[in-house]
């Protein structure tokens, strides 16, 4: 009896837990740049998420990409490692660090130079069926590798596509 029912707990627990895949994630959000002369703006993005390289306990580490575009015309694509820290009742943190180039649209939203990073916080719910929403806090600048290092903020709200089973 004991056997059996530390089996079904098992498998129940096991269940329970999201399985880490790949994914897809959509954001619409807003982009506030820090000099006061450039213009701020809607932002969609659009990130894949591979399946995990590292997994122990609540922790995973996966690589991914992503692409940016503000309504005003400025882009991002940038590829880089996120962090996945999965919490009870299928609430997550998810944090990320994509270097890549940068493409603005003005000389006022010029962040420095085509080379920035996007750094990201997010907090999210998984559902039943795989799918998530998060909300998402980023930043982009060149971490002062340029003279000059506006930056820009982002809060996005996501939607997360699990691809394959």
């Amino acid at each position: 009896m004991k056997k059996t029912t530390l089996l079904a707990a098992a498998v129940s627990a096991a269940m329970a837990a999201p399985a880490a895949a790949q994914e897809v994630t959509l954001g619409l959000g807003y982009s506030d740049y820090h000099r006061e002369t450039a213009e701020n703006g809607a932002l969609f993005a659009a990130e894949y998420l591979h399946t995990p390289f590292y997994e122990k306990g609540r922790l995973s580490a996966r690589f991914g990409g992503t692409l940016q575009v503000v309504e005003t015309g400025d882009v991002f694509a940038g590829i880089g490692i996120s962090g996945l820290i999965d919490l009870n009742n299928d609430w997550f943190i998810e944090t990320s660090v994509m270097p890549g180039a940068y493409h603005e649209s003005s000389p006022e939203n010029d962040l420095g130079s085509a080379f920035e990073i996007r750094s990201l916080l997010a907090v999210g719910k998984r559902f039943q069926n795989g799918k998530a929403v998060s909300l998402a806090i980023s930043h982009k600048s060149n971490a002062s590798t340029a003279d000059e290092n506006p930056g820009v903020n982002s809060l996005t709200l996501r939607w997360h596509i699990p691809l394959g089973s």
